[in-house]
Formats: C-alpha cells, sequence, structure tokens
C-alpha cells in the first residue's frame, strides 16, 4: 500500500495536500467520466509516492445526486493508499456521507480533514465529544452585521482566523492542531488590489500570535498562476517560478501546508532569482501598475 507520513518536498517542514482527485482537472474529470476507478486509484498511488501528506477528494457537483460515487471512490481510494483524506465540500451532508465511508483504520488511526467551513458557512457535523476530523478554514471572509463580507486586509483575515479558533476550541472540541486556516492564495493575473500581499502578511501575522500558537496555515498554492502561461518570452518556468516566489516567501512567514500537487518541483528561491525579484515588485502594486509588471514580466 502507498503512502507514508510527511512530504516528499524538498522545503522542510511543509506538507501537501495532493489536489489532484478533483474534476477540475481536464485528466481527473475524464477518469470520473468513464467511471475509470483504477485510473484514480493509480492517482492516488502517484501522489502518495510523490510526498503527499494527504489526498484530497473533490466528487464535484455528482455527489449531491449520486452520493454513492463519492462512497466508492473513497473506499477506491483507501483500499490503496494509507494516507488520511481531505473531504472537499462545503455540504455538511455530504462531509458526513464521507466521514461515514472514512476507514481510520486504512489511515493507521489518522482523522481526515473537512475541507472547508468559512465564518458565513459554519456547518459541522459533530458528534459525542466533538467534531471527528480536522478542518480547514476559510479565513478569506467574515461574518459582520449578519452578512457574509470579503476580507481584503491582513488585519481582517487574522482577526476572523482568531474567531474560528475560538469558537472551533469551544464548540467542536478541537485543539489548535487539528485548525488548518486557509489564507486563500488568489490568481496573480487579477490582482489588482493587493490581495496576494494581504495574505502574505496575514500568514505573518497569524504565524506570530501567540494566542494561535499550534494551528496550520495553507493556501491553494496552483491559484496564484492561474491564467498565466506556462511559460515567459524567454523561456523562463512562469507557471512553477511564482509558485516557488510565493511559496519562499510565505514559508518564511509560517506557511506549512499547500493544497497542490506533489510531483511539481516545489523550491525556495534565492534572493536574486529574477522570477522572485519580479514577484516581489509586482505584489508591491497595486491597480493598473500590478498587472502591467506581470505582463512585463511575460514578455521577459
Amino acid at each position: 500500500m502507498a503512502g507514508k507520513e510527511g512530504s516528499g518536498l524538498a522545503i522542510h517542514g511543509l506538507a501537501i495536500i495532493g489536489e489532484r482527485i478533483n474534476p477540475g482537472f481536464r485528466s481527473t474529470r475524464a477518469l470520473f467520466e468513464t467511471g475509470d476507478i483504477a485510473g484514480i486509484q493509480a492517482l492516488a498511488r502517484r501522489q502518495a509516492d510523490a510526498g503527499a501528506a494527504y489526498l484530497n477528494i473533490n466528487a464535484g457537483p455528482q455527489v449531491a445526486t449520486a452520493p454513492e460515487f463519492l462512497v466508492t471512490l473513497i473506499r477506491a481510494v483507501q483500499a490503496v493508499v494509507d494516507l488520511p483524506l481531505c473531504f472537499d465540500s462545503p455540504d455538511v451532508r455530504v462531509q458526513q456521507v464521507c466521514l461515514e465511508a472514512y476507514d481510520a483504520d486504512q489511515a493507521r488511526g489518522r482523522r481526515p480533514i473537512i475541507n472547508s467551513i468559512t465564518e458565513a458557512r459554519w456547518h459541522l457535523p459533530v458528534r459525542a465529544g466533538g467534531c471527528p476530523a480536522r478542518v480547514i478554514v476559510m479565513a478569506s471572509e467574515r461574518m459582520e452585521n449578519g452578512e457574509a463580507r470579503q476580507n481584503r486586509t491582513a488585519e481582517e483575515i487574522h482577526a476572523t482566523a482568531r474567531r474560528c479558533l475560538a469558537r472551533l476550541t469551544r464548540e467542536s472540541g478541537l485543539v489548535p492542531d487539528d485548525v488548518i486556516v486557509d489564507v486563500s492564495i488568489g490568481a496573480l493575473a487579477a490582482d489588482t488590489e493587493g490581495a496576494t500581499r494581504a495574505a502574505l502578511d496575514a500568514v505573518e501575522r497569524i504565524g506570530c500570535d501567540p494566542d494561535l500558537a499550534g494551528v496550520h496555515l495553507c493556501g491553494g498554492l496552483s491559484n496564484i498562476a492561474q491564467q498565466l502561461p506556462a511559460t515567459t518570452r524567454g523561456g523562463l518556468a512562469l507557471r512553477e517560478g511564482l509558485e516557488n516566489a510565493f511559496l519562499t516567501l510565505a514559508v518564511a512567514r509560517g506557511l506549512d501546508m499547500i493544497i497542490g500537487t506533489p510531483w511539481r518541483d516545489y523550491r525556495l528561491l534565492p534572493d536574486d532569482d529574477p522570477l522572485l525579484v519580479a514577484f516581489r515588485e509586482i505584489i508591491a502594486l497595486t491597480g493598473r501598475d500590478a498587472l502591467r509588471r506581470l505582463l512585463k514580466l511575460q514578455r521577459s
């Protein structure tokens, strides 16, 4: 059976939640559409062998009408890997199906992760003794005067993380190590308001807050380079380089977990790396200036 504790990544202390069992990826969607369970199992093994610490399970919209497929999927994955799973759905009914299908013994006694909740969508399956899983909290939005509002600043993200941890420990019996705060990495190509800089600053604020000691910090790393070409005109690996540039700054601030593709070449960049230099310049800007600097990088 494939799977091992921790991550095979070259970045010490960084764990990866393997993202590939998700119909958002074209190759995976084809496996789902043809019911290729053996192909999905092979994908699970590949992620485990590449160093994933968890495997994210997202079965797409079909789970609403065919929950039995989700049960089959979970059991098939657990038959070939012994990693704990991460259940990617905002629907508490889907979460419950996942938790009932999950076999902790197949994961060497380790609990799964619920991905995810927000202050505006606070639905957790709770059993006697508390929540039966670790939890990813999306700190990108907050409740204010009874309405969901998008967090725009590091201060807002930090404050939301504090409230969520307090509530999870009080109501669901979780401890800080059970809580994973997602600071929401967005697409750099659409960032005109400094959201990437805010996410990085939030990582630092949360990581330095003694009241949040022990929580984990994560984000969906592949989001950063969405809508961008794979390489610059001059042949630099643009998507990979921007992912690694974000990691270089975020890990130094306290990021210790990502949702990503385990076999990608994740690594920390030296200070003089041209993509890291450009990334720092881009996130220091806002509006059209940020987009112009990103375009200049693409053309380099």
